[in-house]
């Protein structure tokens, strides 16, 4: 008798303890499906500028900020880069600007070298003209009487006329002199003499 009634309270207990498991089973089932209810509604509530991507810059920046200890060395470095940066503008500028300077300079140089060649060129054909025109018009006063060009002589600057008689041939240049009064002669010859005088005899 006494071993049928403990079996018969332990099957009791069992039966009770079965019972409660089905009840915490059920309510914790009607929980999570509220809870579930719950979160749907909350998140279709919830505005569309709420959702953040897994690469939103923010987060990012904000998992990657440097430690306070560091902060002032970055900054730094940045201020040194942003001053290398600007020096490098200011070189790249002024080797631009020596650049052009250069170039102004060759044009320049191309422009003096073409001009004195033009120079040269116009003396030389001046200084050709001259020649000839000074050969021709001695050659006009030799062909001349004495007297007449004794008569024009007189009346020439001394430098002048004694360039012409230096140019001539010596008979006809004698010829021109002795035609001149003594005066005209004398300073004549000296400026021949001193002409002459001026050349080195060695």
């Amino acid at each position: 008798m006494i071993f049928k009634t403990g079996k018969s309270q332990r099957k009791g207990r069992n039966t009770g303890r079965g019972a409660l498991v089905m009840v915490a089973a059920l309510l914790i089932s009607s929980a999570v499906l509220r809870m579930g209810d719950s979160a749907g509604q909350a998140l279709a509530l919830a505005p569309e500028e709420m959702a953040v991507s897994a690469l939103d810059p923010a987060s990012t920046h904000a998992a990657c900020s440097a430690p306070e200890d560091l902060e002032p060395m970055l900054a730094a470095f940045q201020k040194r880069e942003a001053r290398i940066a600007e020096q490098e503008s200011a070189i790249r500028n002024r080797l631009q600007a020596l650049s052009v300077a250069d170039e102004e300079i060759e044009k320049k140089l191309a422009a003096l070298t073409r001009a004195e060649i033009d120079l040269r060129q116009t003396i030389a054909l001046a200084d050709t003209a001259a020649e000839g025109d000074l050969a021709r018009l001695t050659k006009v006063y030799e062909t001349m009487k004495p007297k007449q060009a004794a008569a024009l002589f007189e009346e020439m600057n001394p430098e002048f006329a004694a360039g012409f008689l230096g140019r001539m041939r010596p008979d006809a240049a004698a010829a021109i002199m002795a035609g001149l009064t003594p005066e005209a002669a004398h300073s004549f010859s000296v400026v021949l003499a001193g002409r002459n005088a001026e050349v080195p005899s060695e």
